[in-house]
């Protein structure tokens, strides 16, 4: 009787080994660029509707990820033995079109053009929002940060006010000699960074809304990112609404919020440098009100994580976790083109796909001793929702999760001689690529642009803020160093791609594509699996990470399995 193809494959590879080390290392890896095209090509297709969670394009996603799951001989990894786990969600839409928004100085009124000025959006499970003359308080980037020597609020109430937030954090702009500088890591971005954070300490505070002014740089996009999902937005049903989210948070037009603050009798930019030193103090815009009135609708969603597992030999309670998020941005308002797809080819069906090649991967190999877990993440787009349900309802210990790899955005453009690393300095993974980058005759070359704070912006940070060690390839971290082109081929591909489809219909699949970068990154994340699932190693935070605590306090649980011999 022939041996099965998995049996196959494992002999093939023992005599691989029994021949020295660097016939192993010569044999190819089972990741193939026109199977992974192949994926892309169907999760992108329209018959996926964008994938919105909950959206009529969710349920074929899911039966399309078991189907490749099972394919590739993983076992379920999700709740009750099954291979999802539910993510309950709460689904929002404002009535842009209704909606009637407006700022009054004095005796003078500006209406708000919905999508041109403002962008706004309600978390909270309530069918009309109407905010009367509400006072305005800038309260400068909105940090407080007392590890860091920092508070912008200074005691100021919030309650029943607009707080009107700058994007990023006080070191962004810093100048040469201003006492901040360096105080926030210089232009790479701190979590305090995020609109995610600053919406959530507008809540902790009690502000009726919250409205961050838009500057692309700092921001790291344009204005047209904020379009394509405005309004539209999600979260994860929670006991206290009313308590966890404000009644109406947005984005301000840098030029609106500047004749506002100008029609008060104040500058943008002198408030901008004000806001840069630590004694600065919440301004009330004198005689500013916001008033705003518009419909919300709100649907639970029932939307899932699909999770794959491959058990570890002998030590099946420690774990790698490889993640993509498996959702784009659904159906949206026409393009020129009138096409209202928003597909998320390269924003995340890539990721998606490399998961399924990697699982393939270690299927050709010898049984990994740790086991492996793959998810694909619902809800990344509007938050990070689905990583988040999982990082607070584990299904497998976090303190005993060796390491998470995350896939989300790879390049398009061809093979490349160096591989862009997302959040540098943050932990000992990184040791782990620069060795699995060497073996391909690659460098590691840190993200370009670390004030965009991209590393705040991905699957992986749901677990890094509980201590798990984290590797993100994203190839919007800068432009790679292309064989065909160089550094500045590169760069141009990451300008056009966020400049025309970023969230966009064109996000799509294309067959002109050259995917043997991505399948070089890939295979880098195999090749450092395949190290860490087959030794005793706990990678750990490097010292002064902000995550490192949380690590620390569970270094117990591993504790009790052997170190290396």
């Amino acid at each position: 009787m022939p041996p099965s193809p998995r049996a196959a494959l494992l002999l093939c590879w023992l005599c691989c080994l029994g021949a020295g080390d660097a016939r192993a290392e010569e044999m190819p890896e089972p990741i193939d660029a026109e199977r992974v095209s192949r994926i892309i090509q169907t999760l992108a297709s329209d018959a996926f509707a964008g994938r919105a969670p909950g959206g009529p394009g969710e349920a074929r996603t899911v039966a399309y990820l078991i189907e490749q799951f099972k394919a590739v001989g993983l076992q379920p990894g999700g709740e009750k033995g099954g291979w999802t786990q539910k993510v309950p969600l709460v689904h929002f839409q404002v009535d842009n079109a209704r909606a009637r928004l407006s700022l009054t100085t004095g005796d003078q009124t500006l209406a708000l053009r919905v999508g041109e000025d403002v962008t706004v959006a309600t978390a909270r499970p309530v069918k009309q929002v109407r905010i009367d003359q509400a006072p305005l308080v800038f309260v400068g980037h909105g940090v407080s940060a007392p590890e860091r020597g920092w508070d912008d609020f200074k005691g100021v109430s919030l309650r029943g006010k607009i707080a009107v937030f700058l994007i990023n954090d006080p070191d962004f702009e810093a100048q040469q000699g201003e006492p901040v500088r360096g105080r926030f890591g210089g232009r790479a971005a701190t979590y305090y960074a995020r609109w995610t954070y600053k919406f959530e300490e507008a809540a902790r505070r009690g502000a009726l809304g919250a409205l961050i002014i838009h500057e692309s740089e700092g921001a790291g996009y344009g204005w047209s990112v904020l379009q394509s999902g405005m309004g539209d937005t999600f979260d994860i049903r929670r006991a206290h609404p009313e308590r966890d989210k404000v009644l109406l948070q947005g984005w301000l037009q840098r030029e609106v919020a500047a004749g506002l603050l100008a029609r008060s009798g104040l500058d943008l930019d002198t408030l901008k440098r004000q806001a840069r030193q630590a004694d600065f103090t919440p301004v009330e815009l004198p005689g500013a009100r916001f008033s705003a009135r518009y419909a919300l609708t709100h649907t639970r969603v029932e939307s899932h994580n699909v999770i794959g597992r491959l058990p570890g030999a002998r030590f099946p309670n420690e774990s790698l976790l490889y993640g993509a998020h498996w959702d784009a941005y659904g159906l949206g308002p026409p393009d020129a083109s009138g096409d209202r797809v928003r597909r998320g080819a390269v924003d995340d069906a890539i990721g998606v796909a490399g998961l399924i090649e990697i699982a393939r991967g270690f299927q050709a190999g010898p049984p990994p001793e740790r086991s492996l877990l793959f998810a694909a993440w619902t809800a990344e787009e509007p938050g990070l929702l689905g990583s988040e349900y999982y990082g607070a309802h584990p299904l497998q210990a976090l303190d005993t999760l060796v390491a998470n790899f995350t896939l989300d955005v790879l390049q398009t453009a061809g093979p490349a001689r160096d591989v862009v690393l997302v959040g540098h300095g943050q932990n000992d993974l990184e040791d782990l690529l620069t060795e699995a980058a060497a073996k391909q005759g690659r460098t590691v070359t840190p993200d370009a642009k670390p004030e965009r704070g991209l590393f705040y912006r991905a699957d992986h940070f749901s677990l890094a803020r509980r201590g798990v060690p984290v590797l993100l390839l994203m190839g919007l971290g800068g432009g790679h160093d292309l064989v065909a082109g160089g550094r500045e081929a590169g760069d141009r591909w990451v300008a056009d791609y966020t400049a025309r489809c970023y969230h966009q219909p064109c996000d799509a699949w294309r067959a002109d594509w050259d995917l043997r970068g991505a399948v070089q990154d890939m295979r880098l994340l195999l090749d450092m699996g395949r190290t860490l699932a087959g030794s005793r190693r706990w990678p750990e935070w490097k010292s002064g990470s902000e995550f490192k605590p949380a690590r620390d306090a569970s270094a117990a649980a591993r504790k009790a399995t052997p170190p290396d011999n």
